[in-house]
């Protein structure tokens, strides 16, 4: 066995069924030998997709996703997928080819520094040198990607690493690490002093994030909030951690949030923040919105907690156990006039928009087409204006909601959906992007087409950058620069070249008779929406 051998093994000793790439001579020693294993390969058409792809198929399957490049360029062009995967917590392997270990520092043809490059958005990295050393390594990188706050494992292997024979192989059955001991469990003293606030409480909110979502906690959150009659909001990561239509949920929060969800967070006594970081879009003004409240910060990860604004309770653990032991308690509650009032604000604070009748209207569409989504569906956004009236406007019934909210990371949904797709066969999966997003990954309708991924695609087409140019028309009156997306591809004869499916919609008048034709035979197909270009979310 050859140290390329043994990465695969390890790899089938975690249960992997897919790694996402692009091979090099740098990294062909370990693709050689994954062809001597039942994993499938899945070569994507540039490398930054194929983190991206990992990271759908994590987010919906629980498991951590792999990919692997070569050296240099391959593994440079994979670092804005690693860094959007380490801004939303997502736990990720990626395998980079490197130059024989005796060459590194001479800068020989397609050698980068990708550890170096790296350190600042991954969670962990190894540069090996030992072959013998796999086994551990690649134990040791699936622990620490999927515990504790999760994120991406680097690991960078020298092709004559790759090449050097293995003396023994042995994988390990558990991971000791000295310096790596997340808290699963939340302490009982804090877990008390919740419960006391939540007694004296008379307008409790839950603010859940992405964490929720990553601990799997969405049914002890809901127990949770049903229980106590606690209502919640979310942040864009969190979206999905509860049903659209649940009676206790009040919607996203932010720049971009509910107007009566951010109300309901300011107008709040006792705010539970559960695995959100606090951060600038979800609330702009910490400080300020904290005042006259108690806040109770909930997360696995310490170093989030009073980061950006001070918890008067801080409880570091697990989302999922942390709910189960809250739930234990018994304590009456009674938030009847304050889920009053929340319901009033609800029904007078919704935006009205009003659409030009000339264009398809995205957000009624988005509205339609989440009604005629599979109920557990995956719908993945892309960024940008797209990505707003998705967060708006999308129904979760009891499916999964996916962006990238983090790094914002434009031709994100294209390939995570991808991921998605092969990780959940059975699940209708949908990605809805711009076109200026669109044009980012449209590239992969060629992996699509090889490897027979059934993705649903939404174009939502303006010709425009449309958040941007939403910023210049508020912030430089209308002074349009480099926004214009004129020269676009005609995508009804793009489809036509990939052999994929292509309806197209100018107007709301056919737009269910539409959806319904776009949903209901499991294949993939473009959909192009025609909007208003200056249309503002």
């Amino acid at each position: 066995m050859i140290g390329a051998d043994a990465i695969v093994k390890c790899l089938e000793e975690e249960g992997v069924e897919y790694v996402f790439g692009y091979p090099g001579v740098a990294i062909c020693p370990f693709y050689n030998s994954i062809l001597d294993s039942n994993i499938k390969p899945i070569l994507v058409r540039t490398e930054q997709n194929a983190a991206h792809a990992a990271s759908g198929l994590a987010r919906v399957s629980g498991k951590v996703g792999v990919c692997a490049v070569t050296s240099g360029p391959g593994a440079t062009n994979v670092l804005t997928g690693i860094a959007t995967a380490f801004a939303d917590s997502i736990p990720l392997i990626c395998i980079t080819g490197q130059v024989n270990s005796e060459l590194l520092g001479s800068d020989v043809f397609q050698e980068a520094d990708i550890t170096g490059a790296a350190e600042s958005f991954v969670k962990y990295s190894y540069l090996v040198k030992d072959a013998n050393e796999i086994p551990r390594i690649m134990k040791e990188a699936f622990y620490i990607a999927n515990s504790g706050r999760k994120g991406p494992i680097l690991i960078d292997v020298p092709i004559d690493v790759q090449n050097a024979i293995v003396k023994k192989f042995e994988y390990p059955q558990e991971v000791n690490l000295r310096t790596y001991k997340p808290t699963i469990k939340g302490h009982a003293v804090q877990i008390k002093k919740v419960i006391n606030e939540l007694s004296k409480a008379k307008r409790p909110i839950i603010c859940a994030g992405g964490g929720v979502l990553l601990s799997e906690a969405e049914k002890e959150l809901r127990e949770f909030a049903e229980k106590y009659s606690i209502p919640v909001v979310s942040t864009m990561m969190g979206i999905s951690a509860m049903p659209t239509k649940h009676p206790m949920y009040y919607g996203m929060v932010g720049n971009n949030g509910k107007p009566y969800a951010n109300r309901a967070m300011n107008e709040s006594d006792l705010l539970i923040m559960v695995g959100a970081r606090v951060a600038d879009r979800a609330i702009s003004q910490p400080d300020l919105i904290m005042e006259n409240k108690v806040l109770v910060h909930i997360d696995v990860d310490p170093a989030e907690i009073g980061k950006n604004v001070g918890a008067e309770i801080p409880l570091v653990g697990d989302a999922k156990h942390i709910f189960e032991d809250l739930s234990k308690e018994d304590i009456i509650c009674n938030h009847k006039e304050w889920i009053e009032t929340l319901n009033q604000y609800r029904v007078t604070m919704n935006v009205k928009r009003t659409p030009s009748p000339e264009y398809v209207d995205p957000a009624e569409f988005i509205r339609m087409l989440s009604e005629k989504m599979q109920d557990d569906a995956v719908y993945v956004a892309d960024v940008g204006q797209n990505q707003i009236w998705s967060c708006a406007y999308h129904i979760v019934k009891n499916g999964r909601f996916l962006t990238t909210g983090g790094m914002g990371t434009m031709g994100y949904s294209i390939p995570a959906a991808m991921g998605a797709k092969l990780a959940c066969k059975d699940r209708q999966v949908i990605a809805v992007c711009g076109d200026g997003s669109f044009q980012m990954s449209m590239m992969e309708l060629a992996t699509m087409r090889q490897f027979n991924v059934p993705v649903k695609i939404v174009v939502l087409k303006n010709n425009y950058l449309g958040m941007v140019r939403q910023f210049q028309h508020f912030t430089y009156e209308d002074n349009y620069s480099v926004v214009d997306l004129s020269g676009s591809p005609d995508l009804e004869k793009l489809a036509m070249a990939y052999d994929l499916k292509f309806m197209r919609l100018f107007t709301m008048d056919k737009a269910e008779e539409t959806i319904q034709k776009f949903l209901e035979a499991d294949e993939s197909m473009l959909l192009e929406c025609v909007i208003d270009p200056m249309d503002l979310v």
